[in-house]
């Protein structure tokens, strides 16, 4: 790598470092394939050289063989880096930072009775919004560290905030998570445990480590913040004010809990509990108090005897809190693991950002395919073992990890390429005549569905005097090195075994060209044209929907590099509507989300918008690109 870096550098003197390294790695990584648990090993110098090159082929073998998740060893299961760090069930306290009190190693006995020394893992994701492509990082992380171990993963919505949740996205998450191919252990919520939440919180005050305060929101807001005045209430005072807390004594912002504690990042005395007058979807009017997410994570983390408690990095500076909320309540406490986010350049996936491309009109809802949340990427026709692919390639490391696009369209044509079967659709249409049809009347062709792979499976379309192929496949005037249908140059239909010759050509009034006549032979009766096209005829009339990034530049939410901000930055051709697209018919029991290669175009799956008499398709990804072909 340093080899390669320095040549690389050398070349390259302008260009930001950085970069170069990351570009340098995601090459490597697509060469050699990730590395495994046998790379990470020490190895005895002799047998080094030996070692590492089988376990560098084996490591391409998985790659090139598109494993997946669902297989019995996928790549998220061939997990390194970070995780290898890990502690074993019950050896917590063998972790760097780690607080160790007197009743740890009692209470590690008891969690290790519970568990059975059963790895535990859970996916904790408010229901606030749809998820994203990083979203899906942590679903892998999180279900596949347990599945590699033999553990179990609980989904648990963290709701803990009723103004922002909505029924449908609990529903949503839930079918994200099935989507992805996981099935969690338990499906579980924070409010599950209110109850206990709150006696924990009484617990606190009793100790003298949580008192009640009076200070406004925008008084508690920064790191260096005042001591409240009320941090040294006495602890029967606190008691009373908490209890009229909760029956609803207090007015929105007047009162909360506050623990007694400075957080990693200077941050003093976080909020346990506030009020709030707004019924729960679940517990009703039960509560007018709800926990935050520094009071609650941790807590529920312990009740389910979570072993590795896997968050994002920005979630380190909550770490003392973490460990600070569990022992002052001598309760078992795991270990959170913190590791860097997944992002993606030309994509914004923020909430309150997304609303706001809704709200002014740029997509249409969350689910646009445009958007990079998982319901979009569905829409679009991305496969879940794509994603799962895209998520192992990248790997687990504590660095935040911003990727290129193109780098997950390749792991789903990938997938695709195997899987999407072949079908003919032609986006701008040009009638053909062929005035020489060998037949009486249409033709039934057998076309395979996947090329490379006969074995696969047929389908039938028909091939009748009349075709029609894409406009660009002709020119009356070509340019040199173009190899379609032009005078004196014919050119091949495929599947049919038939080449045509262009005769005529019929042109509207304003000189268009309208439509060809042309002949038609046997292939093998004549040299063999330079070039074979697609068609279809007696076809289907579809919509086509072609999507561009819906961003111009690779940060949109930089100011440095878009100063107008990122709706400023809309690419306006990122849809482009083909309503009156022909597809032939093959495809006319297609149901939503199924997927086919359109041969030489790209590939292509059913939307939910389509009906009856009117299917709609989204190109999910074009094909590879070949700067020969043209």
């Amino acid at each position: 790598m340093g080899l390669l870096m320095g040549e690389a550098r050398a070349v390259l003197k302008w260009a930001d470092g950085k970069m170069i390294k990351n570009e340098v790695d995601m090459q490597v990584l697509h060469l050699l394939g990730p590395k495994l648990e046998a790379d990470l090993e020490k190895k005895p110098k002799v047998a080094k050289a030996r070692l590492e090159e089988t376990d560098r082929r084996t490591a391409k073998d998985v790659m090139e063989n598109g494993e997946t998740a669902d297989q019995t060893l996928s790549l998220m299961e061939q997990l390194r880096g970070e995780a290898l760090k890990f502690h074993k069930p019950g050896e917590n306290y063998k972790t760097p930072g780690y607080v160790v009190t007197p009743h740890t190693m009692n209470l590690l006995k008891q969690h290790l009775e519970i568990t059975g020394g059963q790895v535990r893992t859970r996916f904790p994701p408010e229901p606030n919004g749809i998820l994203h492509i990083g979203h899906a990082k942590a679903i892998n992380f999180n279900f596949g560290y347990a599945k590699a171990n033999n553990g179990i993963c609980f989904l648990r919505f963290d709701d803990t905030n009723p103004e922002k949740e909505e029924a449908k996205f609990f529903s949503a998450i839930c079918d994200m998570v099935a989507w992805l191919g996981y099935t969690p252990y338990k499906v579980t919520y924070a409010s599950d445990y209110f109850d206990q939440l709150y006696a924990w919180a009484v617990e606190l005050i009793r100790r003298g480590l949580a008192y009640v305060c009076h200070q406004q929101v925008e008084e508690l807001k920064g790191h260096n913040t005042l001591p409240s005045p009320w941090r040294d209430r006495p602890t029967e005072e606190s008691l009373l004010l908490f209890e009229a807390m909760r029956k609803g004594k207090f007015s929105e912002g007047e009162a909360t809990l506050r623990m007694k504690l400075v957080m990693e990042d200077g941050k003093m005395d976080p909020v346990a509990y506030r009020v709030k007058y707004i019924p729960h979807h679940r517990t009703g009017d039960k509560w007018c108090i709800y926990p935050t997410y520094d009071y609650t994570h941790c807590l529920c983390d312990s009740i389910e005897h979570i072993t590795h408690s896997l968050c994002t990095k920005e979630f380190q500076a909550r770490r003392s809190s973490y460990f600070w909320l569990c022992n002052a309540l001598d309760i078992y406490c795991p270990v959170q693991w913190e590791y860097g986010r997944l992002n993606l350049h030309y994509a914004v996936v923020s909430k309150r950002k997304i609303l706001q491309l809704v709200a002014t009109g740029a997509v249409r809802d969350w689910d646009d395919p445009r958007l990079f949340t998982l319901t979009a990427l569905r829409r679009r026709g991305f496969p879940p073992e794509a994603i799962n692919s895209f998520c192992a390639r990248v790997g687990v490391t504590v660095a935040q990890t911003t990727m290129e696009p193109h780098l997950l369209e390749a792991c789903v044509r990938d997938v695709l390429n195997d899987t999407a079967p072949r079908a003919m659709a032609v986006l701008e249409s040009l009638r053909v005549i062929i005035t020489n049809f060998p037949a009486a009347k249409s033709l039934d062709i057998q076309v395979p569905n996947f090329p490379a792979d006969e074995t696969k499976g047929f389908h039938q379309v028909p091939f009748a005097p009349i075709v029609f192929i894409e406009r660009t496949d002709f020119k009356e005037e070509p340019e040199p090195g173009f190899k379609r249908l032009a005078w004196g140059q014919p050119v091949g239909l495929r599947h049919t075994g038939y080449v045509i010759e262009l005769q005529h050509v019929v042109k509207g009034p304003s000189g268009s060209v309208e439509s060809l006549e042309v002949t038609c032979r046997r292939a093998d009766a004549g040299e063999k044209p330079k070039a074979f096209i697609h068609w279809v005829s007696q076809p289907l009339m579809c919509e086509v929907r072609l999507y561009e990034r819906l961003f111009q530049h690779k940060n949109p939410e930089d100011p440095t590099e878009v100063p107008g901000g990122f709706l400023s930055d809309l690419n306006l051709a990122s849809l482009r509507v083909v309503e009156a697209a022909l597809v032939d018919c093959s495809v006319a029991l297609a149901k939503p989300f199924d997927k086919f290669q359109f041969e030489r175009l790209g590939y292509f799956s059913v939307d939910p918008d389509s009906h009856q008499g009117k299917l709609v398709f989204n190109r999910t990804v074009t094909l590879k690109e070949d700067p020969g072909k043209v």
